[in-house]
């Protein structure tokens, strides 16, 4: 998968949007960032994840995921291989960001991915 497949599976999820703090981009959803993309080819995009989630998809999927180094990684921050994942792996972790983040009654509707 690429940066902008990326980019297109995490504005697909409802009420995103992209923009941007400190010069670099995000993924919002109702103003809270669940992701950023790759700052460039090759490189690894971060979701927001709980520790617990986080804990899980580093053990079950060590090349794809990261804990970002220091504090952000020890609040659920996590790197994500994005060359070397496939759709469904992109899918579900950008939907399990999404989740954390959004207003509960939103966080039910089932995306259209």
């Amino acid at each position: 998968m690429d940066a902008d497949a990326f980019r297109d599976l995490a504005l697909a999820l409802p009420e995103t949007a992209q923009s941007g703090h400190r010069g670099a981009v995000d993924f919002r959803v109702c103003g809270k960032i669940f992701a950023q993309p790759a700052a460039e080819s090759g490189g690894s995009a971060l979701v927001k994840l709980t520790r617990e989630q986080q804990e899980m998809m580093c053990a079950a999927e060590p090349t794809l995921f990261v804990p970002e180094p220091g504090y952000w990684g020890s609040v659920g921050w996590t790197r994500f291989a994005v060359d070397a994942a496939h759709v469904a792996a992109a899918q579900h972790a950008l939907l399990i960001a999404w989740r954390n983040v959004a207003p509960k009654a939103l966080s039910r509707v089932k995306p259209k991915m």
